[in-house]
């Protein structure tokens, strides 16, 4: 996974690319497209788009080659500057990377990732997408915060963990494969060979971490007993 600045960028350049059309398609045509029809008349939703001129957006129709730029740019900032670091810094609060399964850790990242973004994207659209044609009222912008929350948290969640992430981690790999080829080249894993061995591993696993709390537990006692003397 990424090791550096660059590889970092590359890495949240993918997600956002992916994630960004999916997100689109997703409000236009799964959300929308069926309001978007009956308003128009349309027998599709491309069809009420152009009938209706665009997509509303900053109070005014603009083309979907438009907003999808528009988002990419939000999303693109928020994932470097916001996503990205706090995700991993909420993920190490929870597991240890060094002595959890990569998968785990992983997977706690990507979930750190979408409660930090879907949140904030679905604010910052909430403002985009605002009927400002109608005047503007703060309660009115927090209800259409709620609903897209409540509309983009499942789809945010389950694309990620199940598509997004593996396709994005899969093309990462493509990309740089000298760069982690060297890497792990000095670096021997012993895999477990079949599931007796998985299942003893996870054991091994078990003990060492129940023994370094052990460690742990009796440290913080020898700590409070010098304090009370």
């Amino acid at each position: 996974m990424p090791r550096n600045q660059f590889q970092r960028m590359i890495f949240a350049l993918l997600t956002v690319i992916i994630t960004v059309h999916g997100y689109v398609f997703y409000s236009l045509y799964v959300v929308n497209g069926k309001l978007l029809m009956e308003i128009t008349g349309a027998d599709s939703v491309l069809g009420a788009i152009k009938t209706q001129g665009g997509v509303y957006m900053f109070g005014r129709m603009l083309p979907i080659w438009a907003v999808v730029i528009v988002e990419f740019c939000f999303a693109y900032s928020l994932e470097c500057l916001v996503g990205s670091p706090m995700s991993f810094k909420m993920a190490c609060r929870m597991f240890d990377p060094k002595n959890n399964h990569p998968m785990i850790f992983e997977t706690a990242i990507i979930s750190c990732t979408v409660l930090i973004m879907c949140p904030a994207m679905s604010f910052i659209a909430a403002f985009l997408y605002y009927p400002y044609y109608n005047g503007f009222n703060v309660f009115t912008l927090l209800a259409n915060w709620i609903e897209l929350i409540c509309h983009n948290f499942p789809f945010a969640f389950f694309s990620q963990v199940f598509f997004i992430q593996p396709f994005v981690r899969w093309a990462f790999g493509k990309i740089f494969a000298k760069d982690i080829a060297a890497r792990n080249k000095n670096v021997s894993v012993e895999r477990p060979k079949d599931e007796t061995e998985a299942i003893a591993d996870i054991f091994k696993r078990m003990d060492e971490i129940q023994e370094r709390l052990e460690h742990e537990r009796r440290q913080r006692k020898k700590l409070a007993e010098r304090i009370n003397q």
